[in-house]
């Protein structure tokens, strides 16, 4: 029997659109600026999978921190739902290749702090439960951070995202630093909560393999500053299998594409 969590109901529905729109943007180094995405357009659907591919640097985090609301464009806009982002909403959640958990804090209050600087605590304190037994951490809930692994702390990281029912999931190299055995059981576990929850989702990584093998699209930049420069739908239905012939000739497509030779 699989986990569901409660869902909050809206007019917005439980995912969004988000429409990047012709976005370039510069970091200002004092005495000089430094372009890392130049005229980015991205429309992606409501309830969509899609992971961004490109050379490490060249701008695939910043977007994600635009998509977020921590940062403004230095040109075009980003919107969600036809409304511009223009600050951080609990809507649309950044997770990050570190677990970044609070170490003085139980796995427990690590999930219920979002909820709590928000003063919805009381009100939404019984998504806490239902994310723990989604990420399948129920039994470590009063453990703390250092004595998790990799992989759980990377799940609670997850939970403390999911118990605000994001619409937007916003994912930077979330398996980045998690050994190959963990990584392959991270990628089905985000697959499922996916499928299950209903949330759109935007992942940066390296990996091609992990890009294919989750995504319905694959969009690949160029160095910084980033463009696009391919935008590659996945038409294999899930679930996936990694020695699929259709998947290993487009996964050498796409090194090709990133100027990487296919015996890789």
């Amino acid at each position: 029997m699989t986990t569901a969590l409660t869902r909050k109901t809206g007019a917005g529905g439980d995912n969004l659109r988000l429409d990047i729109e012709n976005v370039s943007h510069e970091f200002d180094l004092g005495n000089s600026r430094l372009p890392v995405l130049d005229d980015v357009t991205i429309h992606i659907e409501s309830g969509e999978f899609v992971a961004l591919l490109g050379p490490s640097g060249c701008g695939k985090s910043t977007l994600l921190r635009l998509a977020a609301g921590l940062e403004m464009p230095t040109k075009g806009k980003l919107l969600e739902d036809g409304v511009p982002i223009e600050k951080p909403d609990p809507a649309r959640i950044l997770v990050f290749q570190e677990a970044t958990l609070f170490p003085w804090l139980t796995v427990r209050k690590n999930v219920a702090s979002g909820l709590d600087a928000r003063g919805l605590l009381k009100q939404e304190g019984h998504r806490i439960e239902e994310v723990l037994k989604l990420v399948k951490l129920e039994a470590f809930a009063d453990a703390y951070p250092h004595q998790l692994s990799g992989g759980m702390a990377q799940r609670a990281a997850i939970a403390r995202a999911l118990v605000n029912d994001p619409k937007l999931l916003l994912l930077d190299e979330p398996f980045g630093k998690l050994d190959s055995l963990t990584r392959l059981k991270m990628q089905n576990e985000l697959l499922a909560l996916w499928k299950r929850e209903s949330f759109t989702a935007l992942l940066v990584t390296h990996d091609v393999e992990e890009a294919i093998l989750l995504a319905d699209r694959v969009i690949l930049f160029s160095d910084r500053p980033a463009r696009i420069t391919a935008d590659v739908f996945v038409e294999q239905p899930h679930p996936r299998r990694r020695d699929d012939p259709d998947l290993i000739r487009l996964r050498r497509t796409l090194l090709a594409k990133l100027g990487v030779s296919d015996d890789v």
